[in-house]
């Protein structure tokens, strides 16, 4: 009798890439509301709001005309040139449209970029906590992450001083930072943002500089690290401020001699972003006023949790000077937040993140709230964690 041959073997570096577990949470809260359940979904960063009446009545008429085919692997001109306009208007930084990708999101953005910047083997900077996308993508590309602890003492953000510190240590090939964060939604100054940029050009690093919630800041409006270094990463995307998660569309704006590079990798992963999504984020520019008014919902959310959380014990937060999260200590109630995230989904109906995702290590204590959704399921959220709380 022949022997079965094994199965061939998966590989190596997707076995080493670990669960996105806000998805998880997610997988699990539908489970729990197709049985019935009612659940407060605070798991993802994903608005509530739709996209803008623009964008959708430009994709509808884009179905009209009938032909919805491939585009240049870079994007649009017309999207392209707008993109750059944005930095022009926005930031008053000149960035020409030859140098800006299209993307399918920025998740697209980060895989042809960590592609073309990083060799298997070599070793980029991220902080803890931070988006567990980072680790997973550069695992999956055999590329290191290399961890720095984010502090209080440092309000919550990598420094030029602790990114030179570790390259000191371990030789790096880059850095990657975030501002607003997420989990935590806490900003970069300018100053700090400045000497990042600056240890990365001082010491031959890529700098990638993550501005996914630009827009969404409730105080000081978030800087592009363009203004501090043109030859920066610039990844960003139409899923946050402008509402279109789904869609799938997003940009990069990277150094010349990365433009060429990037295409050939983009012509043959995914040969171009999706045109009716090209379309309709050409038409989310001029969507200012409803983007607006939806960022002011999310304002009014976020001063709810910041009061009403320390009165149910959530009293350490992360400054949550942007995006649309809240990252809380829950140190006192629970030695694993990935146990006490299945708690509030089972017993309080509460789809939350544990902080494990963001921070393997410290994670453990924390816990993310997305305030994504509207007021008052936000605020049902908070009354359902206060009534566990206070069985814990």
């Amino acid at each position: 009798m022949t022997r079965a041959p094994h199965p061939p073997a998966i590989a190596a570096r997707a076995e080493a890439v670990a669960p996105f577990l806000a998805m998880d949470v997610l997988a699990r809260a539908a489970v729990k509301e197709r049985g019935g359940e009612s659940i407060v979904h605070m798991e993802v960063g994903q608005p509530s709001a739709p996209a803008p009446r623009a964008a959708r009545e430009a994709a509808k008429a884009a179905i009209d005309e009938g032909r919805i085919g491939y585009t240049e692997a870079l994007g649009i001109a017309p999207l392209r040139e707008r993109i750059a306009r944005h930095y022009r208007e926005a930031y008053g930084v000149e960035v020409s449209p030859e140098r800006v990708v299209v993307t399918t999101g920025s998740s697209a953005g980060f895989v042809l970029a960590f592609m073309a910047m990083f060799a298997p083997g070599s070793k980029v900077a991220i902080t803890a906590p931070g988006y567990p996308a980072y680790r997973n993508i550069l695992r999956a590309l055999d590329v290191e992450p290399v961890e720095i602890p984010l502090e209080r003492a440092t309000g919550y953000v990598m420094t030029g001083e602790a990114l030179a510190a570790t390259h000191a240590r371990t030789p790096l090939s880059g850095a990657l930072a975030m501002s607003p964060a997420n989990p935590s939604g806490t900003m970069m100054d300018e100053a700090t943002l400045a000497s990042v940029a600056r240890t990365c050009r001082e010491n031959g690093l890529w700098f990638v500089s993550d501005e996914i919630y630009h827009g969404l800041t409730y105080g000081t409006p978030a800087q592009t690290a363009l203004r501090f270094d043109p030859d920066a990463v610039i990844v960003n995307s139409f899923s946050k401020y402008y509402c279109m998660t789904g869609w799938r569309i997003g940009w990069l704006v990277v150094p010349d001699r990365l433009v060429r590079p990037i295409e050939r990798l983009a012509q043959s992963l995914y040969i171009s972003a999706p045109y009716l999504s090209q379309v309709a984020a050409l038409a989310a520019f001029e969507a200012t006023d409803e983007l607006e008014a939806v960022k002011a919902g999310y304002a009014r959310t976020r001063a709810m949790l910041l009061e009403e959380l320390p009165r149910i014990g959530l009293d350490e937060l992360h400054p949550a000077d942007g995006a649309f999260y809240v990252y809380a200590n829950v140190s006192r109630f629970t030695n694993s937040s990935l146990d006490f995230s299945r708690r509030l989904l089972d017993e309080a109906g509460v789809a939350a993140t544990p902080g494990v995702d963001f921070d393997p290590i410290e994670g453990e204590r924390w816990l993310r709230l997305s305030f994504a959704g509207a007021f008052e399921e936000c605020r049902e959220g908070v009354r359902r964690i206060g009534a566990l709380l206070r069985r814990t």
